[in-house]
């Protein structure tokens, strides 16, 4: 299998893992040659056993943990256990880099395209929390009156439809079936999708004030993750862009 990476050469994904795990033997740490080989990697989704990897969701935001996660399975025993953990599932480095840093390994077109999955998809998840959190709480304080469902609720104020519906209309647009099971890859995608559909229906000052929310419910879930958060959990924009 081969592609482009960021630097506009073809690259071989048979030799890249190769590379990959002769650069960690011979000492480099292997966090570095990582996110070099992300930098390099070309392609946004591949086939291996019987797992399906997506890298690109939407095709435009970039899930560099999953990418990650696949290139330290590849590396195996060369990774210390521990480290490959706390980067799959915390999105933890074992070495402290700056963001510039962090953005020049990853390369510039990769590096947006993380900023768009941590927006599009990682936030957009914790905005519906926020949301249903708000629902809860009016809940309980109307208890003799009937309500929907508090995802339902929550999707309605967020996005001015059901969840069914939306669904549906994304499935259109996509031209997928339509059934009553959703994988993990289209939860990602139609999240991705969701988070554009309000981008375009809602006021920009509300998006910003609802990015805001979110962001402060991540700040107390997850204190300790800030790698793959980067500098947009310290300085949000006040306006979101997509390439």
């Amino acid at each position: 299998m081969s592609g482009i990476a960021d630097d506009g050469k073809a690259v071989e994904v048979g030799q890249l893992l190769p590379e990959l795990c002769q650069e960690v033997a011979n000492g480099k740490p292997w966090c570095i040659a990582l996110l070099q080989t992300v930098a390099r990697w070309p392609l946004p989704g591949e086939t291996v056993g019987k797992r399906h990897y997506r890298y690109l969701v939407g095709g435009e935001a970039f899930d560099w943990l999953l990418l990650a996660e696949r290139l330290c399975e590849a590396v195996g025993d060369l990774i210390p256990r521990q480290e490959h953990e706390a980067l799959v599932f915390f999105g933890q480095l074992p070495i402290d880099l700056s963001e510039e840093e962090f953005r020049h390994l990853m390369g510039q077109a990769k590096y947006r395209a993380h900023l768009n999955y941590f927006y599009g998809v990682i936030l957009e998840e914790i905005l519906q929390l926020v949301i249903e959190e708000d629902v809860r709480k009016e809940q309980r304080s109307r208890v003799w009156e009937n309500h929907l469902s508090v995802d339902e609720e929550a999707f309605r104020r967020l996005y001015g439809s059901s969840h069914r519906e939306l669904l549906c209309q994304f499935r259109r647009e996509q031209d997928t079936t339509d059934n009553t099971t959703v994988s993990l890859t289209e939860v990602k995608e139609f999240t991705y999708w969701l988070f554009k559909y309000r981008l375009n229906y809602c006021d920009p000052a509300k998006v910003a004030s609802d990015t805001h929310r979110a962001l402060g419910m991540l700040r107390r879930l997850e204190p300790c993750r800030t790698r793959c958060l980067g500098n947009a959990l310290r300085e949000p924009p006040s306006v979101i862009e997509i390439p």
